[in-house]
């Protein structure tokens, strides 16, 4: 069970997501707490799993050969165990930067970053349609990233 959050740990979330490299001195005096305090407010949001890491955001104009692939993953089920499967299984999927539990049409919403649009084939080949209880992969490629 998630720890329960006050509003100083949401501001520091909010920070946080906004810079992940900002310094304790600097996040402390934002949320407006001593360094030593803020420092182990933060290590307690990591230890328990609030805060799961932090990732470098990768301009794609920079990355002139990266590829952002947009899965939408339909389950043959939507049991417990359906879900519970596939979602053990596509976390160890280092190409899946993100996935989403949905409504709609698809149960997944999958963002897949490759370093080459030609390597969706092995992905989709090799890891998608392998995963456990997939019914249906559609996908989209993004063109550029507006936000």
């Amino acid at each position: 069970m998630s720890p329960a959050l006050d509003a100083t740990d949401h501001r520091i979330i909010q920070f946080l997501r906004a810079d992940g490299r900002i310094t304790n001195a600097d996040l402390a005096a934002a949320v407006g707490l001593s360094a030593s305090a803020c420092l182990r407010r933060v290590k307690a949001l990591e230890q328990s799993g609030v805060i799961r890491g932090y990732t470098a955001l990768i301009d794609q104009r920079l990355s002139e050969n990266m590829a952002v692939v947009i899965a939408r993953i339909t389950l043959e089920r939507q049991t417990e165990d359906y879900l519970t499967r596939f979602e053990a299984a596509i976390r160890k999927c280092p190409e899946v930067r993100k996935c989403d539990l949905m409504t709609g049409d698809s149960d997944y919403l999958l963002r897949v970053e490759l370093t080459h649009a030609a390597d969706y084939e092995r992905v989709h080949k090799h890891v998608l349609s392998r995963l456990p209880g997939v019914a249906r992969i559609q996908t989209s490629f993004a063109i550029r990233s507006v936000i």
